[in-house]
């Protein structure tokens, strides 16, 4: 009664969307007898109403029932009333939370296919580059066949490939690729290397991990800087020889190193220097990078030594980052820690958070499988709400309660004694853990059981096969160790997945026979399984289809290629005289189908999916990820936690008080505890943690939005430099705003110091390049006006003196001279402006003790900053365009 008539925000706007959701599915049933030409033009159509005044609200039905009609007839899939409603929450700029298998990928096609109808582009981000190209192609052909272009945005592609790709209706990229191209184009000295048009609209898969796990640090652009990377490796060995709690302490929590006075000096001893702080020969911040590097990242958990070189490793995702380093020195203090070759230091050429970029798209909207427990920051930092959409079938999984174990050792026997009884039933298990060096020490123990199994981590060789791995998890007696969340994006099918079974038999098969082996019923009983118990027609089907024709000729990219076609056409009722290749596909897939089926009947009599969590991972959502795998579109499943007192989680927060009680209990090794309260003290724990790092990520993006209102205004300038022909205005406007104000400083400075007028006309005449002709007694007799109006007037002649060189010497050369010293010069300064931010940043806090707010002296001191940065750049192109002569 009292659900009835406090309903949520959720609960409500479901209710409203199922209105919609009735109007899109009365407006399809006019359109399945639409011919294919007629649906297309329904797109021309809706364009015209939009042009005509339309609002997207207006025509959102009529366009949701036309992809939902080309969905049926492209993919041959059904759009649930769960995916519109999810749909509408996603044009409606909000967060929609589907569980896992519910169809997110499917669900974002109509909001986007709706906001590309306006011309202005539309952008699909996902989390890495395999689901972007598997999405653009299979998604992608919803769009095509209505009449709309699809761009794809990988990350080696050229300049040239990307401009084309964003120009498309609907473009798939990566969250990082269309952020960094947003940096790379505000780092261009020529229009057309902008690869961005103006954003529109975005779509956010996985809208959690981008927007909540990596907005805790900023992007970078580096380039190299001076460094003296020899002090890292001294550094790296003098380490060793502190000890823990004695020289320095750890804080686990915050991630931080401090040194002891016994370290400090000891540290100065054995560098025979009297300040480790000294400011002309620093040591403190090496020193500072080596012990982090000891202490708080290891391999195999934080990062992965492939082919001589330090790649940081997600904690996340648990997916490699290539390409990313971490900044400060941290990364050069580790390559120093594995005795690998340290590489420069990097210097910030541009940044920016994920927080702001963004904010900067006018309309956004994201997507996920857990988003709800994050809901405050969504709403706080992105203005969006979270709207759950309830599943299309009733989740039936059963969540047991965690067991707690005294320590490791009991921990992970008790996981593989549990994985042994999963395998012994028959039921497929995914075994989820939080660090490669944990999927490796499962994947050990699991071997010494004679379990097979398939490991995903971070490890390029497991990497490779993610997909694979992934797709084939739900299978009878399938064992599965995952970093995290790797293989997020897949969906876990129960018995297996038929169309990937294919794909493998075929490639396998085609591959045999093109490395010229000599076909044989045997290729076929290797690569096809349970081909022993196919009826003798079906054999036969499958042996003609390769002998009637020669296959063995066909290179590996024919082979690639056939596969694909095949895929595209498989049980295309409409394609005659099938070649030999589609009928050994479509033979093949139909095993699959029905030998997977009863399979799949199986696994679900047998319980379904059961999910082994090793470890509580800092965040809940994080666990609830890692339930998902399990239980999609009412399958049964369960999942269960194992933890031990050695967790990190346990350690940080009030683990001792558990020891307390165990202790007291008297427990065995072997025996958990198993309670409800134990649960809600680790929720407690991870709402602490969740919190702590909300905090941080506050922190980051109000520091950043200082940064932003400067990175606003020097974009925006770049940005009217490059769209603009001649800047001689623009130049000229710079110089008369420099002069007024130096003449200013030195009126200010004669009235303190008793500074003459000639250090003012000295340091004019310095700044344009033009000789000093006044005397004394003229000076005398100028006001401060009259000299600024003076040079004002000089600044002109000198300038058409110059332009009129330089036109002499090839025409246009002025033009390009402006635009390339005005850009030049304005990425100089904003490189220098951008490391003193970041120094202010780093000492800012100590105005704390002074009972100051950092923030607002952040502020202000940044405002001094930016004044700062906007005359040296006036000054230095004025200093640079009166001078260009001399530097030809």
């Amino acid at each position: 009664m009292l659900k009835s008539i406090f309903k949520s925000n959720s609960q409500k706007q479901i209710e409203e969307y199922q209105r919609i959701v009735n109007q899109i599915n009365d407006c399809q049933k006019f359109l399945k007898d639409l011919p294919h030409s007629h649906l297309k033009d329904k797109t021309v159509e809706m364009k015209h109403k939009i042009n005509c005044g339309s609002t997207l609200d207006e025509i959102l039905p009529e366009a949701f029932a036309v992809v939902k009609e080309a969905v049926s007839r492209t993919l041959n899939l059904q759009i649930y009333d769960v995916q519109l409603m999810a749909g509408i929450a996603l044009h409606k700029r909000q967060i929609a939370e589907m569980k896992t298998g519910e169809g997110k990928t499917l669900a974002a096609s109509l909001p986007a296919y709706l906001n590309a109808l306006t011309g202005k582009g539309v952008h699909i981000i996902t989390v890495n580059d395999y689901l972007a190209k598997r999405d653009s192609i299979t998604i992608g052909q919803i769009y095509n066949y209505l009449g709309l272009s699809v761009g794809l945005i990988q990350e080696k592609m050229s300049q040239a490939a990307r401009q084309k790709n964003y120009k498309y209706d609907i473009t798939y990229v990566t969250n990082s690729e269309v952020a960094f191209d947003y940096l790379r184009d505000n780092m261009a000295l020529i229009a057309s290397d902008i690869v961005h048009r103006p954003f529109s609209y975005a779509i956010v898969d996985e809208v959690d991990s981008i927007f909540i796990d990596e907005a805790r640090t900023p992007l970078i652009i580096g380039g190299e800087a001076e460094s003296n990377n020899n002090k890292y490796e001294v550094t790296a060995q003098l380490v060793q020889s502190l000890s823990i709690n004695d020289d320095y302490e750890v804080d686990y929590k915050k991630k931080n190193v401090t040194l002891a006075e016994n370290g400090i000096s000891k540290i100065e001893k054995l560098l025979r220097i009297k300040n480790i702080y000294d400011l002309q020969d620093p040591w403190a911040p090496y020193l500072m990078n080596s012990l982090k590097a000891k202490e708080l990242y290891n391999i195999g958990t934080h990062y992965l030594i492939i082919e001589k070189q330090v790649v940081i490793v997600d904690e996340f995702t648990g997916r490699v980052s290539q390409g990313r380093r971490w900044s400060e020195g941290l990364h050069q203090a580790i390559e120093a820690k594995e005795g690998l070759i340290v590489q420069k230091e990097m210097q910030t050429l541009a940044s920016i958070t994920y927080q702001n970029f963004f904010l900067l798209y006018p309309k956004i909207s994201g997507m996920t499988g857990t988003a709800k427990t994050e809901e405050f920051e969504f709403e706080k930092i992105y203005k969006m709400n979270v709207t759950v959409i309830p599943t299309n079938k009733k989740m039936i999984r059963r969540d047991l309660t965690d067991l707690l174990y005294k320590n490791q050792y009991s921990k992970w026997k008790a996981v593989v004694l549990e994985c042994r009884e999963m395998y012994s039933q028959g039921r497929p298990t995914l075994i989820g853990t939080t660090s490669i060096s944990n999927s490796q020490l499962v994947s050990y123990l699991l071997k010494e059981c004679n379990i097979p199994h398939n490991v995903l981590n971070a490890k390029p060789q497991n990497a490779i096969r993610e997909a694979d791995i992934i797709a084939q998890a739900g299978r009878k007696k399938a064992v599965t160790i995952a970093t995290n969340m790797a293989g997020r994006g897949t969906d876990i099918v129960l018995g297996g997945n038929s169309l990937e079974l294919t794909k493998k038999s075929l490639y396998t098969i085609l591959e045999q026979l093109n490395n010229k082996t000599r076909f044989s019923d045997e290729i076929l009983e290797q690569n096809i399984e349970n081909y022993s118990k196919l009826d003798e027609d079906t054999k036969t089907i499958l042996i003609d289809s390769i002998s009637e024709n020669d296959l063995s000729s066909i290179t590996k990219e024919d082979i690639q290629n056939k596969v694909k076609i095949a895929i595209k056409n498989r049980k295309n009722q409409l394609i005659k005289n099938d070649s030999s290749i589609q009928i050994l596909f479509n033979t093949i897939l139909e095993h699959y189908e029905q030998y997977l089926a009863e399979e799949k009947k199986e696994v679900i009599k047998k319980g379904g999916m059961h999910i082994i969590g090793t470890e509580r991972h800092d965040s809940r959502r994080i666990d609830n990820q890692l339930r998902g795998r399990s239980g999609r579109q009412g399958d049964p499943g369960s999942s269960r936690f194992f933890l031990s007192l050695d967790d990190k989680l346990l350690k940080n927060f009030g683990g001792n008080r558990i020891v307390n009680v165990m202790n007291q209990l008297q427990l065995e090794d072997d025996i958990p505890i198993e309670s409800s309260i134990l649960t809600g003290f680790l929720e407690t724990a991870q709402q602490k943690v969740e919190s702590y790092y909300y905090d941080i990520r506050k922190h980051v993006f109000d520091y950043d939005q200082v940064l932003n209102d400067h990175r606003k205004a020097i974009y925006g300038e770049r940005r009217r430099i490059l769209e603009t022909g001649s800047l001689r205005n623009h130049i000229l406007g710079y110089a008369e705003i420099t002069i007024s104000e130096l003449v200013g400083y030195y009126n200010q400075q004669s009235e303190v110091n008793n500074t003459n007028k000639e250090e003012i006309i000295d340091a004019l005449c310095k700044l344009l390049n033009i000789k000093n002709i006044f005397t004394e007694q003229n000076l005398n007799q100028l006001t401060q006006e009259e000299i600024t109006a003076l040079f004002q007037e000089q600044i002109y002649i000198s300038y058409d003196l110059k332009e009129a060189f330089l036109e002499s010497l090839q025409p246009g050369l002025t033009r390009q001279l402006e635009k390339y010293t005005l850009l030049t010069q304005i990425d100089e300064c904003w490189t220098e402006h951008l490391q003193k931010m970041n120094s202010l940043q780093e000492i800012i806090s100590w105005r704390s003790y002074g009972q100051n707010d950092p923030l607002v002296e952040y502020k202000r001191e940044s405002f001094i900053l930016f004044c700062k940065l906007l005359q040296t750049i006036f000054q230095s192109v004025i200093y640079m365009i009166m001078r260009i002569e001399e530097l030809q």
